[in-house]
């Protein structure tokens, strides 16, 4: 299996996918041929981990305490 980016673009009233030709090639792609296309659900890590923890001390504040143990 290999993993690319493709482009999106507009056809009528559907939106098509540009597969680079090297990948065409060396998946012998051609028209009429059946793909399977896997969509990842796009999450925001940071706030998945973070969003749902309560800090008693600011972000600055915490900043400050890191830079203070680091160049102290």
């Amino acid at each position: 299996m290999e993993t690319v980016k493709a482009k999106a673009r507009r056809w009528g009233n559907s939106i098509g996918l540009v597969i680079p030709s090297d990948i065409v090639e060396k998946e012998n792609i051609r028209p009429g041929k059946e793909v399977e296309i896997l969509i990842p659900k796009k999450t925001n890590v940071l706030k998945e981990t973070f969003g749902t923890m309560k800090f008693k001390k600011t972000a600055q504040q915490m900043k400050d305490e890191l830079r203070k143990e680091l160049y102290d």
